[in-house]
C-alpha cells in the first residue's frame, strides 16, 4: 500500500470490494456518516473499529493497524522539529522490549 492516510486507504479498499458506506457502517454498528468522517480523516476510528474494517475489507488486520498506528504518531510528531530524533530513539527504546 502506499503511503497515504489511513481514511484514504479505507475508502479505497471500500470501493474495491463495491461497498457502500451505510453497508460498512452498518456492519461497524455506527452511522453512516461517522465511516464517511473516518475516510475523510475528520474523525479516528478505534482499534476495534480498525480490526472490524480488515474482516470487512479482506485485508490483514495487522497491515490496516500500522497504517492506523502511523497516522497516530503523524498527528502527534509532524509539526515537531525533533520528530525524527524522537522517533530513532524510540525505535531503539522499543527494540529492548
Amino acid at each position: 500500500m502506499e503511503l497515504q492516510n489511513f481514511g484514504i486507504i479505507v475508502r479505497k479498499l471500500r470501493e474495491k470490494k463495491g461497498l457502500l458506506l451505510r453497508q460498512v457502517a452498518a456492519i461497524l454498528e455506527i452511522d453512516t456518516a461517522l465511516i464517511s468522517k473516518i475516510e475523510r480523516g475528520e474523525r479516528k476510528a478505534n482499534r476495534e473499529q480498525v480490526a472490524k474494517l480488515a474482516e470487512v475489507l479482506d485485508v490483514e488486520v495487522d497491515e490496516l493497524l500500522v497504517i492506523w498506528l502511523s497516522d497516530k504518531i503523524v498527528e502527534i510528531l509532524e509539526e515537531e522539529p525533533l520528530a525524527y530524533k524522537a522517533l530513532k530513539k524510540s525505535e531503539k527504546r522499543i527494540q529492548k522490549k
